[in-house]
Parts: C-alpha cells; structure tokens; sequence
C-alpha cells in the first residue's frame, strides 16, 4: 500500500497540485488533503487505487519498502511530467462514478 509521503513526493515530481491530482483520480481536493496530511494512509480502498492508478497513470513509479530502505516513488519515463500536465485519458466509466 502506498503511504501519504509517496503521494506527495509522486505530485512533486510530476509538478501537479492537489486539486489536478484529485481531478485526475477522480477524488475530491478535501481527500488529497486528508490522505496526504495522515501519519498513516486511512480511507477506502478505491479511493487509494484511484490515486494510486492516476499517478501511475501519469508516469510515476511506486517503489515498495525493503529490509534496507524505505518506500520511494521515481518517474518512469522523461515524457512523464508532460504527460501528468496534459491531464490522463479517463474512461466513461470513470467520469461516470465521480464521488465528488
């Protein structure tokens, strides 16, 4: 599971806000916040795939705690920042089960 730190640093990197993020993962602004100030990730499990999948979406990497080193994000690719700036193609069934 991602932790609020990796949300913030993902959007650091992509160089979005709060409120594009929570456009892009079809959440609202108040459950970035929310999610991002906790010192543990709380909340629904689809809201946290919806972030999860919209940064991934946009091109960042999630990369998982080990026995040496902590979680991290990185960016998948050089085109990856442009990519999250251009907005990410979402689908029908997206648009159609906003819950803000």
């Amino acid at each position: 599971m991602i932790e609020a730190a990796q949300i913030r640093a993902a959007r650091g990197l992509l160089g979005v806000s709060q409120a594009q993020l929570s456009k892009l993962a079809l959440v609202s602004t108040t459950t970035i916040k929310r999610l991002e100030s906790a010192p543990y990730i709380r909340g629904s499990a689809e809201t946290l795939w919806k972030i999860e999948t919209a940064l991934e979406s946009a091109g960042v990497e999630f990369i998982p705690a080990d026995e040496s080193k902590g979680p991290g994000v990185r960016l998948k690719g050089r085109t990856a920042r442009k990519k999250a700036k251009g907005g990410v193609a979402r689908t029908k069934k997206q648009e159609k089960n906003r819950n803000w």
